[in-house]
């Protein structure tokens, strides 16, 4: 218990231990990184919570014969992957971007 009392959230998270994210956004650029790395932590956790409930689906519907049902859970699953291919292949293109116009801490 005696390390959880020694971790400083506030340098952590905000201060100079893995930089200033939240406080020295300058401009526009830190302000869209911000957005970029925030909205990609939202959509991994917008997808595990469809890869779980997709797979809930289909445990629950696993015996039974409502096939309806079980191609719901089948369809929310193939969502999810395709919104993972997507959010996947959108972080490597925004990466190469960023590369290619010599930012390459955006995200």
């Amino acid at each position: 218990m005696d390390m959880l009392a020694q971790v400083d959230i506030g340098n952590t998270f905000l201060g100079t231990a893995g930089g200033n994210t939240f406080k020295d956004l300058s401009g526009i650029s830190g302000l869209v990184s911000l957005f970029v790395k925030i909205s990609f932590v939202l959509a991994g956790v917008i997808l595990l919570f469809f890869f779980i409930l997709g797979g809930i689906g289909m445990i629950g519907n696993a015996g039974k014969n409502d096939s309806q049902k079980a191609e719901q859970s089948k369809k929310t699953l193939t969502s999810a992957l395709i919104g993972f291919i997507i959010v996947f292949a959108s972080y490597w293109i925004v990466k190469l971007i960023a590369t290619m116009i010599g930012v390459p801490d955006i995200i």
